[in-house]
């Protein structure tokens, strides 16, 4: 059924048919998206994998080719790619140590071949980072240390490289970040999780599993300067839920934070200002949703990522222990969320997923049974269909179109 919703979502894709078929058959035909590199940051901690692996990936086929080792690096979990500069682009990866030896590696990636060179190596700030963004413009970046209940931040150097920690924020024992939570085994101190900036790129958002909070902070992307916004802690009013990730709506309005322990998904609206320093504000809807059936024991699930299509019509996020994907539509009018689907996702622990370019194509990573599976995604409806393709990858914990 083509509703007036779903109508104005696809009426720039009727609109290019019917000039097509208007221009008739001799009208030439636009050429399919080349092939595109991907990298799988992997689990190096049973000494199987031995860093980033790299493959080629077809948007017109949604083939993926057999994933070849292209850097050594330890426990790269989360990579980052740098916006162009001088033609150029690198790749960080956080290296996931459980001490202090921790650490963000930069690589130079070569557009043609993909290969990619060690360049450069900085502490992460702390103990076992998880997560690291760059911001539009390439200045800074900031990084998530989960062991080491922490936050840091860095300037990028003209050749790409990190500058030694600029701001490092200690979360544990400050008041101002709250306390941890009731669940003993997961949240015996704070655990940053994700820093995320804001679609404006002048905030920092970070979700602390450990605390049951969300912390904002004001971004300075010249000087990678952090500061704390005057209301700087938010919270969904549920201990033990865990926050892991958010993702922003392209509308730049409404952010959708995703739990790890209790396996929810939170929508909270977003307003910021434009003072000296800008202040941002996150009100809460209270309108949860689970992302795992009723049917399943919520004490065996863990949800991992979450993430939302270029034209904000659906959310998709990932459970592990239930091993599944779980589509949502969003209302065009508030940003509620209803159930789509929910799908297999071909393996187990799906720990990460990410959509190609053309949102035709979903990649998830099944850490614990060491494989990637492609999902074909029908844009009208929002739903994934397959796995249409399995490659063998060990550990897989993330996945970078580059």
């Amino acid at each position: 059924m083509l509703t007036r919703r779903r109508f104005l979502v696809l009426a720039p894709a009727f609109g290019l048919t019917a000039q097509a078929e208007a221009a008739g058959p001799f009208r030439k035909k636009l050429a399919p998206p080349p092939p595109v590199f991907v990298c799988f940051g992997t689990d190096t901690s049973k000494g199987i994998s031995q860093g980033i692996y790299q493959s080629r990936f077809d948007p017109a086929t949604g083939h993926l080719t057999q994933p070849v080792l292209a850097a050594v690096t330890a426990q790269p979990s989360y990579l980052a790619l740098s916006p162009p500069r001088n033609g150029h682009r690198v790749i960080y990866a956080v290296n996931e140590k459980s001490d202090n030896s921790s650490s963000v590696t930069t690589f130079s990636l070569d557009p043609k071949t993909g290969s990619m060179r060690e360049i450069g190596q900085v502490s992460s700030g702390g103990a076992g980072p998880c997560y690291i963004s760059v911001d539009q413009t390439g200045h800074a970046a900031f990084v998530a240390d989960y062991a080491g209940s922490a936050i840091a931040s860095f300037q990028v150097r003209e050749d790409g490289t990190l500058s030694e920690p600029v701001d490092k924020i200690n979360y544990k024992g400050n008041p101002a970040f709250g306390k941890p939570g009731p669940n003993a085994a997961r949240q015996d101190a704070p655990h940053p999780h994700s820093a995320t900036i804001s679609p404006d790129n002048r905030f920092l958002v970070v979700n602390d599993l450990g605390s049951d909070a969300i912390s904002l902070f004001s971004i300075n992307t010249q000087t990678a300067h952090l500061t704390m916004t005057d209301q700087h802690l938010f919270s969904n009013g549920r201990p033990g839920s865990g926050p892991r990730h958010v993702a922003f709506h392209p509308n730049g309005r409404w952010v959708y934070g995703i739990n790890e322990l209790d396996s929810t998904i939170d929508h909270y609206l977003w307003t910021s200002t434009h003072g000296d320093p800008p202040q941002a504000l996150l009100v809460n809807t209270n309108t949860p949703v689970k992302t795992i059936a009723p049917t399943f024991a919520a004490d065996k699930n863990t949800a991992a990522e979450v993430t939302i299509s270029l034209d904000g019509a659906y959310l998709y996020a990932s459970n592990r222990g239930e091993d599944s994907l779980v589509v949502f539509a969003i209302s065009a009018k508030d940003g509620a969320l209803s159930l789509v689907q929910r799908i297999g996702c071909g393996g187990k622990t799906p720990r990460h997923f990410t959509l190609d370019a053309t949102g035709s194509w979903l990649l998830c990573g099944n850490q614990n049974s060491g494989s990637v599976t492609v999902f074909h995604r029908d844009a009208a409806t929002g739903k994934l269909s397959g796995p249409t393709q399995t490659i063998a990858i060990n550990s897989p914990m993330f996945t970078l179109f580059a």
